[in-house]
């Protein structure tokens, strides 16, 4: 069995500014991968089943967006044959470290060559769309600053620190986050240009810092010993280093019950760099 890498993400910023007639909201945000990973193994089927033999367990089958993508593909491509997926579980669930959303990119790249579609990166994306906003970013693998829903992707070539990322014991409810009255949603749009000179912040912070102590209480460390910063929605907060000695220097001072990750920020996932897609 051929193993793949589903990398972790950061949102370098993440700013709302607007919400559409259909509900979701507009974003820019900038994606940045990490170099740690889920890892997922695919044995194929003649049959046309689809099942997951190793998993989160507090993840349904059927709720697993590893399962969903593969079904999803296999309906939408017209595929008789059918996948036994292993998913290897690391980053956390409800981190804003996208999860759930890395293993559907991994398994629609990974199906789409077993099954040999022949699809392209951009059918991909857009089928992935339908499971979540941030499944087109780890299917094209690149880092990107994003717009849209998050969906509209221009290719970023950013420095490659390392992160000191740490995860309270908890998990933040993204719908709960984006259906609060008081989420800012306004924030003016700003360009690229803007974010490389320093500008943006993450629009979701304040709210969550209220709504989870236990976030904003690794916020608060975290900023004593550097520049910390909320990802996406989730309860990962995380700061930028030089080296990975300073980086891991911090991470020994880090409470005990918090999940400290030190990773290098990647331009390129690992999906295509290890795997070459």
């Amino acid at each position: 069995m051929v193993t793949w890498p589903a990398p972790a993400k950061l949102n370098l910023f993440l700013h709302i500014t607007g919400r559409r007639a259909d509900g979701y909201h507009n974003l820019q945000t900038v994606f940045q991968f990490l170099d740690v990973a889920d890892t997922l193994g695919f044995d194929l089927r003649s049959d046309g089943v689809i099942s997951r033999r190793s998993g989160p367990a507090d993840v349904a089958v059927d709720a697993d967006l590893s399962v969903r993508a593969a079904r999803l593909l296999q309906q939408q491509a017209g595929v008789k044959f059918g996948v036994d997926i292993t998913l290897s579980k690391r980053l956390p669930l409800g981190a804003g470290l996208g999860g759930g959303s890395s293993d559907a990119a991994t398994t629609l790249v990974a199906l789409n060559g077993l099954w040999k579609l022949g699809w392209s990166a951009a059918q991909l994306a857009a089928l992935g769309l339908q499971l979540g906003a941030d499944v087109p970013v780890f299917v094209h693998g690149h880092a990107a600053w994003a717009e849209g829903i998050g969906e509209r992707l221009t290719p970023l070539d950013l420095p490659q620190p390392w992160y000191l990322v740490l995860v309270p014991a908890i998990k933040v409810s993204t719908a709960t986050v984006f259906a609060a009255s008081d989420l800012t949603r306004d924030t003016p749009a700003i360009t690229i240009s803007d974010f490389l000179s320093g500008q943006g912040h993450n629009d979701c912070e304040a709210l969550v810092r209220r709504l989870y102590p236990e976030v904003d209480r690794a916020l608060n460390w975290l900023n004593e010993r550097a520049k910390a910063r909320l990802t996406g929605t989730g309860s990962a907060v995380f700061a930028a280093f030089d080296t990975e000695s300073a980086a891991r220097a911090v991470q020994t001072q880090a409470p005990s019950e918090w999940q400290a990750i030190v990773a290098r920020g990647l331009n390129t996932s690992p999906l295509i760099t290890d795997i070459g897609v």
